[in-house]
């Protein structure tokens, strides 16, 4: 994803950045990850029925903005899609396959609504899987080649029509199923365990179902919920806003010469002009006001007015609880990982971006300490800016990958030769990137948008990672594959700390060390605090939203509001934050794409990250076994929550000074070195 926002993902949240330290990269979050549905309270397998894409905004984590057009990308590869096994997406065997599935799932519901408790449940899973992945199969096709067409308006009247289709197949015929498998007595699935010990194998998404028993509503509501989605409610406003965005152009200079949002924010992230970078941000800001900001505020008060309406029918206990649910994280182990963050990550992103303005002031003349300053590049040594072909990328990744786990690199081989990766950056094609899970044995499949910056091949390295995790996982099946938000990132974020170690231990100089911490602290504090910042965001605009819906103007107070929360009053005014000024930082919130995608979505990523530095503490004394047991962590896919999978780590995120005690020794350690080299070199004082 560009450095200033998250990117989730397709069907499922993938994993990213496992590599993206090798390149001393300043990025801010995630590539583009996937996440779970935010149609509904129910799992994602379910939600997804009616053509949900495969970058929920974008596991991916990085979608919605519309790809920069170099004009080399045309020779770079394409993906194969022939492994869907259809010969173009408006071919009539998408029909046939779809009305095959029709009858497929009127015949399940004939067979099994109702007498669950008599039959055998484990045959019922087994047919509800396999039709699920014939769904799943279409809908990921439609999107993955709608999604490099975005300027194709009759694929996309295509794609619609076959979405009211499958909501509708579902709704009549399969909404009833994961219901019912809530409302079976204790006592009559215990009989059904003993009866068919093979049905444990499910147990995990058995689990999932019950545990949303509560928040069930009737079927007849949950049917009309379902078949309505695609004609009314947040989804049509939400792709029509995805749409608007992806089409902004920019002027940046004299010429009059146009650029999309990501290489405005990719020119100005990798500049070392600092009036460029300010010139940079005060047109972006300029060109989301009006009528973009407008519409994202409808759109994000559609979004948090249909997520207050359903927390109330449902019964979620507070306004994350449904999200959290969906993790099988509980309520109190997020509102400790947020408060941590507040009690000890505020100061340690204080200290940091002091430090960075005071290096900033050496090496650029820098006046005024500005928010287009925040992810600006440290030149003082070891960093190449020239352009990398993707032949170099790809070797780059690989050997990065080899140093933790062959076999993890031999899968990025696989994916690079055979095709599942598109490659280039055009007109047309849905910005940022993702890895699309689609289903075992036919995904998974990655969406860049390669220019050849470093930037580009910490991206390829990072959904790369989520392809990897897809793989392993598959073993479990279609149905339990997914892993939760709070698992999704760690991976890949673990991957990327074994390699900036590494590196740092390369360096050749005291000014390449300091680069490369600096970069990583950039990265570890846009994942954690930057992304509890966004989740502050969304808690101030949802709680409003019960009050009427809400103007671009009010969204605007709230976003300054949490960035003075998390970074403090900026100094010009008499603050305490290391900013100067906020200037041109108003609109920001309005291309965010998982606050419209996946409400209260973010702190997945400051979980993850912390995690990560817990991990990598651990992997550090506890060598021997470790890339196995990692290994088995994600091969488990989703059918281990966080404690669990964790456990065999030693680490507990349940503990109450867990968070606290992880932003010390991960992000406070980083900045203790990085501080400690930059008085070294006279940098600060």
């Amino acid at each position: 994803c560009t450095q200033e926002y998250i990117q989730l993902p397709s069907i499922v949240l993938m994993l990213r950045f496992f590599t993206r330290s090798v390149l001393s990269l300043i990025v801010a979050s995630a590539s583009t990850c996937p996440a779970r549905s935010s149609s509904a309270s129910r799992p994602a397998f379910i939600a997804a029925f009616a053509l949900s894409p495969p970058s929920a905004p974008s596991t991916s984590c990085q979608a919605t903005m519309t790809a920069s057009v170099a004009a080399e990308s045309t020779d770079l590869p394409r993906w194969d899609l022939s492994r869907f096994g259809f010969s173009s997406p408006f071919s009539d065997e998408i029909d046939s396959h779809l009305e095959e599935t029709a009858k497929l799932a009127e015949a399940f519901k004939a067979k099994y609504e109702g007498k669950l408790g008599e039959l055998s449940l484990l045959s019922a899973i087994q047919d509800y899987e396999e039709i699920s992945k014939r769904k799943t199969l279409v809908s990921s096709y439609l999107h993955l080649s709608y999604d490099v067409s975005l300027d194709d308006d009759t694929l996309k009247k295509r794609k619609g029509a076959l979405s009211q289709r499958q909501s509708e197949i579902y709704g009549d015929n399969l909404e009833w199923f994961s219901l019912d498998v809530a409302e079976l007595d204790d006592a009559i699935l215990a009989s059904q365990y003993e009866n068919d010990p093979s049905l444990t194998k499910f147990k995990s998404f058995i689990d999932e179902l019950r545990r949303q028993k509560p928040h069930n509503l009737s079927k007849d509501v949950e049917r009309a919920l379902t078949v309505r989605s695609p004609y009314v409610g947040n989804r049509p406003l939400v792709s029509f806003f995805d749409k608007e965005l992806s089409l902004m152009r920019f002027k940046l200079d004299e010429d009059g010469k146009e650029v999309n949002m990501e290489v405005l924010l990719s020119r100005m992230q990798s500049s070392n002009d600092a009036a460029f970078r300010a010139k940079c941000l005060q047109v972006l800001n300029d060109g989301l006001a009006g009528s973009v900001s407008r519409t994202a505020a409808l759109s994000l008060s559609s979004v948090a007015g249909g997520w207050l309406i359903e927390n109330k029918e449902r019964k979620y206990i507070n306004l994350r609880s449904r999200r959290n649910l969906d993790n099988n994280c509980p309520d109190e182990v997020v509102d400790s990982l947020l408060v941590g963050v507040r009690s000890a990550g505020i100061p340690l992103c204080k200290r940091f971006y002091t430090l960075k303005k005071g290096i900033l002031q050496k090496t650029q003349g820098l006046d005024k300490f500005r928010w287009s300053d925040r992810n600006a590049p440290i030149d003082i040594g070891g960093v190449s800016n020239e352009k990398i072909s993707w032949e170099a990328a790809v070797a780059m990744v690989k050997k990065g990958y080899n140093q933790f786990s062959p076999k993890m690199s031999e899968m990025f081989v696989s994916m690079v030769e055979e095709k599942r990766i598109d490659v280039p950056a055009t007109n047309g094609k849905k910005g940022g990137a993702y890895c699309a899970g689609v289903i075992p044995g036919v995904g998974p499949f990655q969406l860049l948008n390669f220019d050849g910056t470093k930037q580009d091949v910490a991206t390829l390295a990072h959904e790369s990672g989520h392809g990897v995790h897809d793989i392993l996982a598959y073993e479990q099946g279609y149905l339990q594959y997914h892993p939760p938000l709070t698992l999704a990132e760690t991976a890949s974020i673990f991957g990327e700390m074994i390699v900036f170690r590494d590196l740092l231990a390369q360096s050749s100089s005291k000014e390449e060390e300091l680069t490369l911490l600096m970069s990583k602290i950039d990265d570890v504090v846009n994942s954690v605090v930057r992304q509890c910042s966004f989740d502050r965001f969304e808690e101030l605009v949802h709680t409003a939203r019960e009050k009427g819906e809400l103007s671009a103007d009010e969204l605007d107070e709230y976003w300054m509001s949490a960035l003075r929360e998390y970074y403090g009053k900026e100094g010009d005014a008499g603050g305490d934050s290391p900013f100067d000024t906020y200037e041109n930082t108003s609109h920001l919130w309005s291309y965010v794409p998982h606050f419209h995608h996946v409400p209260f979505y973010v702190y997945s990523y400051a979980f993850a990250d912390l995690v990560v530095g817990t991990l990598y503490n651990n992997f550090l004394t506890n060598k021997e076994g470790f890339e196995g047991r990692l290994l088995a962590l994600l091969s488990a896919g989703g059918t281990k929550d966080f404690a669990n999978a964790l456990g065999p780590f030693g680490l507990d995120p349940t503990s109450s000074t867990f968070w606290t005690e992880a932003l010390t020794a991960h992000l406070g350690e980083l900045v203790n070195e990085a501080e400690k080299i930059a008085k070294e070199l006279g940098y600060v004082e």
